[in-house]
């Protein structure tokens, strides 16, 4: 019986298959779209309004750093809150010697156009969401997802800071989820509820708008504690951003697409 192997069986280096090394795995980049063109221009849009809205409410709050509950609220009355910082207005104290210059006029007109601004880009991607099937698709978890497990594991992993894995980078995992429909159909209408309590011709013609509330303290107290979280969702929002990769994510957020290393046998 013939054991010696035939030329065929042998390998381009003269050696047999059953002594050759096994099949290599290597990184293969493929690219594929991420986020629709409407996702894309309803995110930077917002960014902008956000941005325009902090930068003049800022300058609002400067004309009366301090804050109430209830309906009425003024020098007289102790605030809950006092941010001790100097106002543009003589009559408030603050307990500095001097006040700012009062920027009321540009600050409130730029804070009213982001906001009607940020709005409509809001219900814009709202009914994109609802009617495209983006919230069901991409935002809605899952009940694995919703289990004690899921919920532990996925808040270890940001606490550790770990780099999210190829499968992350097409979908967002439960704590992007809950924190991304949190900010959509909570935090945001709220802002938009307390931002229109405030003012004295929609109150006048809704009166509910802010009884509900409390009073218009109280609604632009809860629109200043809204604003903090915001800010602390965008804080954390960049972090992770950074943590699973800048130039990635933002292609994503720019372009649309994505790029995923895979390994593939050759």
């Amino acid at each position: 019986m013939n054991v010696i192997p035939s030329l065929t069986d042998l390998g381009a280096a003269g050696q047999s298959p059953l002594l050759a090394k096994p099949a290599s795995a290597t990184p293969v980049v493929t690219e594929g779209k991420r986020h629709t063109a409407l996702v894309r221009v309803s995110h930077w849009i917002t960014t902008v309004a956000f941005f325009s809205l902090l930068i003049s409410g800022g300058e609002i709050v400067l004309s009366h750093p301090r804050f109430y509950w209830g309906e009425t609220g003024n020098i007289n009355v102790r605030p809950w809150l006092n941010l001790h910082l100097p106002s543009s207005r003589r009559m408030v104290p603050t307990g500095y010697g001097y006040v700012l210059h009062d920027q009321n006029g540009w600050s409130r007109y730029l804070h009213f156009q982001a906001a009607w601004l940020a709005v409509a880009t809001g219900l814009t991607y709202l009914l994109f969401g609802l009617f495209a099937g983006h919230f069901r698709r991409n935002l809605l978890p899952t009940g694995s997802d919703l289990s004690v497990k899921g919920l532990w594991d996925s808040m270890v992993r940001h606490l550790r800071f770990e780099r999210p894995d190829e499968k992350e980078a097409w979908s967002y995992n439960v704590l992007q989820r809950l924190t991304y429909l949190l900010v959509i159909f909570v935090l945001f209408p709220l802002m938009i509820w307390t931002g229109l309590a405030m003012s004295m011709g929609f109150t006048s013609a809704v009166p509910l708008a802010v009884r509900l509330l409390g009073g218009q303290q109280t609604a632009r107290s809860i629109h200043f504690l809204v604003t903090l979280l915001l800010v602390l969702f965008l804080f954390i929002h960049v972090l992770m951003v950074f943590v699973a990769g800048f130039r990635n994510r933002m292609r994503a957020m720019i372009s649309g697409g994505v790029n995923v290393s895979t390994r593939a046998k050759l």
